[in-house]
Parts: C-alpha cells; structure tokens; sequence
C-alpha cells in the first residue's frame, strides 16, 4: 500500500474520531471530551504538517522517476520547501541538466557522423543481424547502381541486381578484398563489424580504386609500349632497308628466285611487326574527343550497315529494337563508330557462324545495348576483360577493350560487359545526359 495512501486512512480515521468527540462534546459537555477533541483536532494539524513534508517531496521524486523514464531531460522539479527534499531536488535537477547536454553532445556528434558518411566517397553499408541492409550513404547506393535508398533497405546483398553486390555476398566476414567488375570498375571492399551495447553490428565499406588502379596501368603501359615500339621499329626499319637492298642486287643474279621469295617473306614480316606495334602505341595515343551533339539511332545504324555485310558470310543476323525516340547524345562520330565496330566485331566473333546479334537502344535513360548470343563470358574472365593486354583469342592483342575502355571513358559513358542467364552476352553503354541549350 503507498504512503499517501496510509496518509489518508490515517486522516479519516482521526475525522471519525474528530465527529465523535464532537457528538459527545454537543451532548455531554465534559471537560475529557474537551480534551480529547483538542488532541484529536492537534492531530490533524500535525497529520497536515506531515503530509507536506513527507509525501510532496516523495511525489516530487517520483514525478521525477517518471521523467527519467520518459527521457524528458529539459523539464526540472519545483523545490518542495524543505531542506533534506530540496537537496535531493537540486541534485536532481543537476543529474537532468548534466543528462540534456550529454544527449545534447551525443545528438551533435552523431548529426556530424551522418553528415561525414552520407558525404563520403566511400561506401559505407550498415547490416542487421540477418545480414540485410539498414543503412547506407550515397556513394555505396551509387557503386551499386541504385537513386533510391528505399530500393535497397531491408535486402540482403545475394537479393540484389548488381554485380559488385554478389561479390561482397561472396565475402567472408572480417575480410578486405579488391573486387574488378566486367565494367572496368575496381573496388576494394571490407566486410568487418563494430560493437554497440554488446553486439557486433556488420557493416561494409566501399572503395573505388578505378581511378587510381587504371591512372597506374595507363602510366606503366604507355612506358613500355612506347620503348618497345622506338627499339622495333628503328630495328625494323634497318632490316627493312637492307632486306630490300639485297632483295635489288639479286634480282641482277640468276637461279635466286628462291632467295628472293624468302627476303620478300622477310620484309613482309617486318613491315607486319611494325603494323603490330603501331596498333599498340595507337592505344596511348588516343585524342581527346571532339563532341558534337548527333542522333544515336542514326550512328548505330549507319555502323550495323557497315558490319552487316562483314558478317553475312558467317551467317549472322541481326535484330533491331531502336527506340521511336531516337535520343540525341554528345559523341565523337570516328571514335564512336571505331568503339562500335569493335563491339560488334568481337560479338561476331564469339559466335562464330550462325548466330543473332540484338542491337537495342532505350531514351529514359540513354543507353545502348549489343547482345550476342556467342559462347559467353565466364565469371573469371569477366574480371579481366579490361585489363591491358588481355585476351581470351589465341592472336588476340588484347588492345580491342581498352581502347573501347579509354573513348567511352573519355566521353563520360558508363558500360558493363557480361553473360546473362538468358545466355546472352550485353555489352551495355549508359550515356551521360545532353545539357540543355
């Protein structure tokens, strides 16, 4: 039973008292009832007295109980008049003020954490404890291919259409690892966990290091195509000059023909190193693309044309889905068109004869897409497709989609080249928007 409760029985049991006295004193006029109902009305003073002494400054406390409870820091207690209560009351009120400012500084430090990560160019995803996604920032919805964070809230990484999010589902917890995508894109990804109120909470950061990985390949292969192509061609060409001499002085002398079949294999040779060669340091020297602003339907058209009749001897046909809308993009024509015909002419070749090339193009967003129903790409090689001198064709250079990496990287295109589970294999191109005139 609570005091206050105790209070008021005790009251009424004094005011019962109290009105029997005062009958006896109305009837009898004795001078004990006298005295017993001045005790009795003594009494009730006192039991007032008590009460505001007592249980305000409990109800105060527990008004203040309710406080902490509800996590209402800015309200305070009124001091209740009373010395021993009062310094509790102080002390209290000090507790809620020392409370306010430290939510004050957690609520601060926090608004600034959110601000940090939601700016950061790294990816920063927060995982519940059954591994699907609670939070992100911008640039992992970005390195994942998502303008919406409501798309991806409440998803596990396995659930989602985006390459670099079925690598990361492949990583162990607590790992670190540097994942290249079909798209030319290179992060490092790390899976690790942080502990909060004795849980560890996983999270994944994401870095891109494309910039970086493909500034360093780009400087190291420009090194060494540029050395080999000046010691092949200034060695070349003495060879050159002085098989063709020779090949001169015996045509004046009889029974050589067959020399000079073998010095003109030479020269041809020579002249066919050089061509090799040459097709290397083009790479490095790619010029920056003059935009002009052109119809994309018009250029894929004019290109499938052009490449229809190289692959009607392979029995390749071709399937248009332009749409109506025919988008306008900013694009070099010749660098464009030598990208196209690269695509189409390594789909050609992956089908080998008889096959379908798909040629789609969409306006919301810009993109275009060239299908081939060829052999595919597995995961491993998707992980190399663009890295310098790769190549999965026996005499392949492995110079065709780095070329194609460096024009569209050059004109502000995304793109992504892989095997789907329709079987096809889509190289995709994302164009960046035309700016309003």
């Amino acid at each position: 039973m609570k005091l206050k409760t105790l209070f008021f029985l005790l009251a009424l049991l004094l005011l019962g008292a109290w009105g029997i006295l005062f009958f006896f004193v109305l009837k009898e006029k004795g001078t004990l009832v006298y005295v017993g109902e001045a005790v009795v009305t003594v009494s009730l003073i006192v039991l007032v007295y008590f009460y505001r002494k007592v249980v305000q400054p409990l109800n105060s406390i527990a008004n203040g109980m309710d406080l902490l409870r509800e996590q209402d820091f800015s309200s305070r207690l009124a001091p209740v008049r009373q010395a021993e209560a009062d310094r509790i009351v102080d002390m209290f009120n000090r507790m809620m003020d020392q409370l306010k400012n430290e939510r004050l500084r957690l609520r601060e430090q926090n608004h600034f954490l959110d601000l940090l990560i939601n700016v950061s160019p790294m990816g920063v995803v927060i995982l519940d404890f059954d591994g699907k996604i609670s939070m992100l920032n911008m640039a992992a919805m970005r390195f994942l291919g998502y303008t919406v964070a409501d798309e991806l809230v409440g998803k596990r990484f396995q659930d989602l259409d985006a390459p670099l999010a079925g690598e990361i589902a492949r990583l162990p917890k607590d790992t670190v690892d540097t994942i290249r995508l079909s798209d030319a894109m290179i992060y490092r990804c790390s899976r690790l966990s942080f502990v909060d109120r004795g849980f560890a909470h996983p999270f994944v950061l994401i870095e891109s290091l494309t910039t970086e990985v493909v500034k360093a390949e780009k400087k190291a292969y420009e090194k060494v195509i540029r050395m080999i192509a000046h010691e092949v061609n200034n060695t070349t060409a003495g060879i050159t000059s002085t098989l063709e001499t020779v090949g001169e002085a015996l045509k004046e002398m009889d029974d050589t023909e067959d020399i000079q079949e073998v010095m003109k294999v030479c020269v041809e040779r020579c002249y066919g190193m050089s061509r090799f060669i040459t097709n290397f340091a083009n790479v490095v020297k790619i010029p920056e693309p003059s935009l002009e602003q052109v119809r994309l339907n018009d250029r894929v058209t004019a290109c499938r044309m052009f490449m229809e009749t190289v692959c009607r001897d392979r029995r390749i046909t071709f399937h248009n889905e332009l749409c109506p809308e025919n988008p306008t993009v900013r694009i070099d024509t010749v660098l464009f068109e030598q990208v196209l015909v690269n695509i189409i002419k390594n789909a050609a070749e992956s089908i080998g004869e008889c096959g379908d090339i798909y040629i789609r193009t969409t306006a919301s967003p810009v993109t275009l897409e060239i299908a081939d129903s060829g052999k595919g790409i597995s995961r491993e090689v998707e992980a190399k497709l663009f890295s310098p001198f790769f190549s999965t064709k026996p005499n392949g250079q492995g110079i065709g989609l780095i070329f194609i990496r460096e024009v569209l990287t050059k004109h502000g295109c995304t793109f992504s080249l892989r095997t789907y589970p329709d079987g096809l294999t889509r190289f995709r191109i994302s164009f960046p928007p035309v700016p309003s005139r």
